[in-house]
């Protein structure tokens, strides 16, 4: 008897062959207008900001110039624990002393695959994205890989729904 001849089944979680990834990537999924702020900034400042574009976070950029290379990121709950528990007045500090640096990043080729993993790994939701140079162009969140996940379930799903319509149009 012949033997099969067929790909080994392998974990998805562990072992996800690379070709058999969708061909997606952090430059296609993610924001573009992302808000930023510097180091030198006030926390007053940046929390108006955070106010102004209805956000809980930003991306601290470089000052030297660096083409807005991300640096940290600031979120409201890094100004709470920082600021309001410790009752620090917001004016007087620095967006540089509380900052969570130096900030994880992701590369714009990227695959969600690999996003998703660093994302994991780093514990956070979202994360800047930065081109070969290390310049911002976007942010890329967990709500972006999960649309983008999403919306290739839904090409999957619409395969059986097809193959009725192909039948059915068959049999007329």
């Amino acid at each position: 008897m012949p033997a099969a001849i067929a790909a080994p089944i392998r974990d998805a979680r562990t072992h996800l062959v690379h070709e058999r990834r969708p061909i997606v990537n952090a430059a296609e999924i993610c924001t573009r207008e992302v808000v930023a702020c510097r180091r030198t900034d006030t926390v007053l400042d940046a929390a108006h900001l955070m106010r102004d574009r209805h956000v809980g976070d930003l991306i601290v950029v470089d000052d030297a110039g660096h083409a807005h290379a991300p640096v940290g990121m600031l979120t409201d709950r890094d100004i709470v624990l920082s600021l309001i528990a410790k009752d620090v007045d917001p004016a007087a500090l620095f967006v540089g002393e509380i900052m969570s640096a130096p900030a994880a990043v992701v590369h714009e080729h990227d695959s969600l695959w690999t996003i998703a993993q660093r994302m994991r790994l780093t514990g956070v939701r979202r994360m800047p994205v930065v081109n070969a140079d290390g310049a911002l162009v976007g942010m890329v969140s967990v709500d972006d890989l999960l649309a983008s996940v999403a919306a290739l379930f839904d090409e999957i799903a619409s395969i059986s729904r097809r193959q009725i319509h192909f039948e059915e149009k068959a049999r007329d």
